[in-house]
């Protein structure tokens, strides 16, 4: 089983930049594939961004494609999301996920989130 912890959250303005980070322990991350998903408040989670397990694949939502970046390094055992230009809209708590990579499915782990308020 993998645990998961989210930082870097915090507040900003509109325009500016965060970058996010999910450290793994309990198991290698190398072995699975990464998610960010938000929800904000009174609001269901929504999928930000996804990266296989090697790296070589990604996919954003719509609302964040060109803004925001996904990457990882499986030596550090981190998965993190780069935002920028950021909007009122995208005020939510933060979501780090796991899955096992080439098992279909959902995501199996989840992290504790991480606050993003961002002010207009």
């Amino acid at each position: 089983q993998v645990q998961l912890v989210e930082s870097g959250g915090g507040l900003v303005q509109a325009g500016g930049s965060l970058r996010l980070f999910c450290a793994a322990s309990g198991r290698a991350l190398s072995t699975y594939d990464m998610g960010w998903v938000r929800q904000a408040p009174g609001k269901a989670r929504e999928f930000v961004a996804h990266i296989s397990w090697t790296g070589s694949m990604t996919s954003y939502a719509a609302s964040v494609k060109g803004r925001f970046t996904i990457s990882r390094d499986n030596d550090k055992n981190t998965v993190y999301l780069r935002m920028n230009s950021l909007k009122a809209e995208d005020t939510a708590v933060y979501y780090c996920a796991a899955k096992r990579a080439l098992v279909a499915g959902n995501y199996e782990y989840w992290g504790q989130g991480t606050q993003v308020t961002v002010s207009s």
